[in-house]
């Protein structure tokens, strides 16, 4: 139990970190229910740490009767990673780097939390622990539908906001998609004790 809580602490703060401090100074979303709370963010004004929890709900209900150790780990994810987001708010503008190289450092970083979770079957969000789930189900790297899911969301948001900018948020996804696709697919080294 406190293998997976540090990995949830570490994933979770990563998002925080990506997020915040590379992506928000932006306006760029990020997929899933992490962009979806984005657009709430920038289109009404609401806490985007606290949207994100509420907007998982539907989806750890649906775990909840699938996969209940899904949910359990993926539930303490989400959570964790809504905190933190809202904790490391002030990371928001600390950084002066270019639209490009904010975007490729964040999403590194968003990267490698969401892979790490991953690959411990843990979920930072609804959207991920859905992809899981589906994963789980069709044998698709659970990347690449993260990748197909998060597309629509930044198209939605391409078409609400009408910002152009926003195609950075498609190389945010490709990156976070490829580095989750990665860290998921490694093999696993078991060591066998006497």
């Amino acid at each position: 139990m406190l293998k997976k809580l540090a990995i949830i602490g570490f994933g979770s703060t990563m998002l925080g970190i990506g997020i915040n401090g590379f992506i928000l100074p932006f306006h760029l979303i990020n997929g899933g229910i992490f962009g979806i709370s984005l657009l709430v963010k920038y289109l009404l004004g609401f806490k985007a740490g606290l949207t994100f929890i509420l907007l998982n709900i539907p989806v750890y209900m649906f775990a909840y009767k699938s996969n209940r150790m899904y949910f359990y780990n993926g539930l303490l994810g989400a959570v964790l990673s809504g905190v933190m987001i809202e904790l490391l708010l002030p990371l928001n503008g600390r950084f002066h780097l270019s639209i490009l190289s904010s975007v490729i450092v964040g999403s590194i970083i968003i990267g490698i939390g969401v892979g790490v979770m991953l690959r411990n079957h843990i979920s930072p969000g609804g959207m991920d622990l859905l992809a899981l789930l589906i994963s789980k189900w069709s044998k698709i790297n659970v990347g690449v539908i993260m990748v197909v899911m998060d597309g629509m969301i930044i198209l939605t948001g391409l078409v609400l906001l009408q910002n152009t900018r926003l195609l950075y948020s498609l190389l945010v996804i490709s990156i976070v998609g490829l580095l989750a696709t990665i860290i998921t697919s490694y093999p696993r080294v078991h060591s066998n004790t006497l």
